[in-house]
């Protein structure tokens, strides 16, 4: 059975450095806190990116597990979360499909010694594996419907979003858990990415603002329970994707193939009210972005809402972490504020009071190599 019409988000789940819940993120976000501190506070002040800012799970104990990796943990943390929010029974989780979206993978305590773990010999071939997320979030919840694991860099999050709709959506399944975690303060991460010139040294993080160099990494995960429920849920509209075929680590200066994406809205009439881009710092993202938009959003251009200057770049995990949190404050009929003083492109506003959701709300990620994801997301 082909379902066309909007599918509902029945669950949220979400874990950063703002919290361990749907809840204190929409609570951070709205008491404007900020989490970013210097590395020297996780990785000593020995670390040579001891300086660089960062935002990381405080709570360590909940990544911390014999058996399981630290990512895995996050994602079975936030899976939790979003199957006792959609309420499902033991029987619709069993022909549900999940979708596990990230970049990093199990990187953080295979390259290098997780402090404070002991784990399991016999687990070690797990641990490394970057799809042992999706098994394990199937074996510990007898989820026994398809999975699979995207790593398409920065946009996993929101891939793992789409693939899941269409998996319902073509009734490959009634339902699906998405699913997306990167831990990325791993030293030998953090090398490469100094290396290739895109990590911020400011403690505060203004994306579009001129100058800007780079982002500041973190750790977070978030998941979404999706069906073809209806009632007074948000809905998920439309994804979509599309790839420059440009660059191995750069953005077209003029947005590349971005634009494309918002066709399916031009041809419903459905213009959207608000958008949250992608918008995470680098110089590169800084002229891309605003660029792209221009081009789509000649006359009538909806609100900015950029979630980065309060959680970070969470990598794979940031397009699900930031649609979650888009989607928890749209079950409140509001689009979540801005920080005060945020720089806004031309011809845009980035508004630092909550807005109402009136209309569609469009979530931007771009990957690594010119891959790029929309989703458009509707009250209910």
């Amino acid at each position: 059975m082909v379902i066309d019409s909007p599918l509902s988000i029945v669950g949220l789940g979400a874990l950063s450095a703002l919290g361990t819940h749907v809840s204190s993120h929409q609570v951070g976000v709205m008491a404007r806190h900020v989490p970013f501190q210097r590395l020297s506070n996780l990785l000593g002040s020995g670390s040579p990116h001891a300086m660089r800012p960062a935002a990381w799970i405080e709570n360590r104990g909940l990544l911390t597990h014999r058996k399981w990796s630290p990512a895995t943990m996050a994602a079975l943390h936030v899976a939790r979360e979003a199957i006792a929010d959609a309420d499902w029974s033991a029987d619709e989780l069993r022909d549900a499909a999940l979708v596990v979206g990230t970049s990093r993978g199990n990187a953080a305590g295979w390259l290098g010694p997780w402090p404070g773990r002991r784990p399991f010999r016999l687990m070690a071939a797990s641990n490394t594996i970057h799809s042992e997320p999706a098994a394990a979030i199937s074996i510990e919840f007898q989820i026994t419907g398809p999975h699979h694991v995207l790593a398409s860099g920065c946009a996993a999050g929101l891939d793992a979003i789409g693939i899941a709709m269409m998996l319902v959506r073509c009734g490959v399944a009634p339902r699906a858990l998405a699913v997306a975690v990167d831990l990325p303060l791993v030293p030998l991460l953090l090398d490469n990415y100094a290396s290739s010139g895109i990590l911020s040294g400011d403690l505060s993080l203004d994306p579009y603002r001129p100058g800007t160099s780079g982002f500041i990494p973190a750790e977070g995960a978030a998941a979404m329970a999706i069906s073809a429920h209806s009632g007074k849920h948000v809905r998920l509209e439309y994804y979509g994707c599309n790839s420059d075929a440009c660059d191995p680590v750069g953005i077209p200066k003029d947005g590349g193939r971005t634009p494309e994406l918002f066709r399916q809205l031009v041809g419903s009439g459905r213009w959207p009210v608000a958008l949250c881009p992608h918008a995470t710092g680098t110089a590169v993202q800084a002229t891309a972005d605003p660029a792209a938009l221009a081009r789509v959003f000649s006359e009538s251009q909806p609100s900015l809402h950029l979630l980065k200057p309060f959680l970070g770049h969470t990598i794979g995990a940031s397009g699900l972490l930031e649609s979650v949190i888009l989607a928890c404050f749209m079950r409140d009929g509001c689009l979540p504020p801005n920080l005060s003083g945020l720089y806004a492109p031309s011809g845009f506003e980035v508004p630092d009071h909550v807005l109402a959701a009136t209309g569609p709300v469009c979530k931007l990620s771009h990957g690594m190599g010119g891959h790029n994801a929309l989703l458009i997301l509707t009250p209910a």
